[in-house]
Protein backbone atom coordinates (compact mmCIF):
# COMPACT_ATOMS: atom_id res chain seq x y z
CA UNK A 1 0.00 0.00 0.00
CA UNK A 2 2.97 1.92 0.42
CA UNK A 3 4.50 2.10 -2.91
CA UNK A 4 1.11 3.69 -4.97
CA UNK A 5 1.19 6.61 -2.02
CA UNK A 6 5.38 7.10 -2.78
CA UNK A 7 4.48 7.18 -6.79
CA UNK A 8 1.73 10.00 -6.00
CA UNK A 9 4.07 11.26 -3.69
CA UNK A 10 7.01 11.82 -6.68
CA UNK A 11 6.10 15.19 -8.06
CA UNK A 12 5.23 17.23 -5.32
CA UNK A 13 8.57 15.40 -2.99
CA UNK A 14 10.83 14.10 -5.58
CA UNK A 15 13.68 13.64 -3.17
CA UNK A 16 12.09 11.80 -0.02
CA UNK A 17 9.81 9.25 -2.28
CA UNK A 18 12.77 8.83 -4.27
CA UNK A 19 14.15 7.84 -0.87
CA UNK A 20 11.15 5.46 0.46
CA UNK A 21 10.87 4.06 -3.36
CA UNK A 22 14.15 2.63 -2.49
CA UNK A 23 13.33 1.62 1.06
CA UNK A 24 10.12 -0.50 -0.38
CA UNK A 25 13.06 -2.20 -2.31
CA UNK A 26 12.75 -1.20 -5.37
CA UNK A 27 16.34 -0.81 -7.58
CA UNK A 28 14.91 1.20 -10.39
CA UNK A 29 14.05 5.36 -10.01
CA UNK A 30 10.22 6.25 -8.89
CA UNK A 31 10.38 7.94 -11.86
CA UNK A 32 10.24 4.97 -13.73
CA UNK A 33 7.29 3.58 -11.66
CA UNK A 34 4.10 3.18 -13.54
CA UNK A 35 1.64 5.16 -12.09
CA UNK A 36 -1.76 3.82 -10.43
CA UNK A 37 -4.78 3.45 -12.35
CA UNK A 38 -8.78 3.08 -10.50
CA UNK A 39 -10.55 0.39 -10.02
CA UNK A 40 -14.06 0.86 -11.14
CA UNK A 41 -16.01 -0.80 -8.64
CA UNK A 42 -14.26 1.47 -5.52
CA UNK A 43 -15.76 4.51 -7.41
CA UNK A 44 -19.64 3.15 -7.49
CA UNK A 45 -21.51 4.17 -4.60
CA UNK A 46 -24.02 1.90 -3.35
CA UNK A 47 -25.74 4.01 -0.37
CA UNK A 48 -26.64 7.36 0.24
CA UNK A 49 -26.66 9.96 3.07
CA UNK A 50 -29.82 11.46 3.10
CA UNK A 51 -30.19 14.44 5.67
CA UNK A 52 -33.72 14.45 6.80
CA UNK A 53 -34.43 18.46 8.18
CA UNK A 54 -38.22 19.26 9.74
CA UNK A 55 -39.25 22.86 8.48
CA UNK A 56 -35.42 23.36 7.04
CA UNK A 57 -34.27 22.04 10.06
CA UNK A 58 -31.66 19.21 9.87
CA UNK A 59 -32.39 16.66 12.80
CA UNK A 60 -30.89 13.26 11.67
CA UNK A 61 -29.62 11.56 8.67
CA UNK A 62 -30.57 7.97 6.85
CA UNK A 63 -28.38 5.94 5.42
CA UNK A 64 -30.55 4.46 2.54
CA UNK A 65 -29.54 2.51 -0.98
CA UNK A 66 -28.83 4.48 -4.07
CA UNK A 67 -30.93 4.29 -6.84
CA UNK A 68 -34.07 4.62 -4.57
CA UNK A 69 -37.03 6.94 -6.63
CA UNK A 70 -38.66 9.79 -5.02
CA UNK A 71 -41.58 8.01 -3.60
CA UNK A 72 -39.88 5.07 -2.10
CA UNK A 73 -37.21 7.84 -0.41
CA UNK A 74 -40.76 8.95 0.63
CA UNK A 75 -42.19 6.44 2.14
CA UNK A 76 -38.77 5.07 3.80
CA UNK A 77 -38.27 8.53 5.18
CA UNK A 78 -41.97 8.80 6.75
CA UNK A 79 -41.74 5.24 8.09
CA UNK A 80 -38.85 5.71 9.93
CA UNK A 81 -39.16 5.96 13.55
CA UNK A 82 -37.11 9.27 14.21
CA UNK A 83 -39.29 10.78 11.66
CA UNK A 84 -42.29 9.90 14.09
CA UNK A 85 -40.80 10.85 17.08
CA UNK A 86 -39.57 14.55 15.66
CA UNK A 87 -43.48 15.23 14.05
CA UNK A 88 -44.65 14.07 17.53
CA UNK A 89 -48.37 14.14 16.24
CA UNK A 90 -48.00 17.12 13.83
CA UNK A 91 -49.70 16.95 10.22
CA UNK A 92 -47.50 17.00 7.78
CA UNK A 93 -48.34 19.48 4.59
CA UNK A 94 -45.56 18.49 2.03
CA UNK A 95 -42.55 16.32 1.46
CA UNK A 96 -39.78 17.72 -0.64
CA UNK A 97 -37.54 15.32 -1.82
CA UNK A 98 -33.78 15.97 -4.09
CA UNK A 99 -33.03 12.35 -4.78
CA UNK A 100 -29.06 12.16 -3.88
CA UNK A 101 -29.58 15.54 -1.60
CA UNK A 102 -32.10 15.86 0.81
CA UNK A 103 -35.19 15.20 2.66
CA UNK A 104 -37.30 18.19 4.27
CA UNK A 105 -40.86 17.01 5.83
CA UNK A 106 -42.85 20.42 6.53
CA UNK A 107 -45.06 20.11 9.07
Amino acid sequence: ILEPLVVLLAPFAPHIAEELYRVCGNETTVCDAGYPVHNEEYLIESSINYPVSFNGKVRFTLTLPAGLSKEELEKTALADENTLRQLNGATIKKVIVVPGKIINIVS
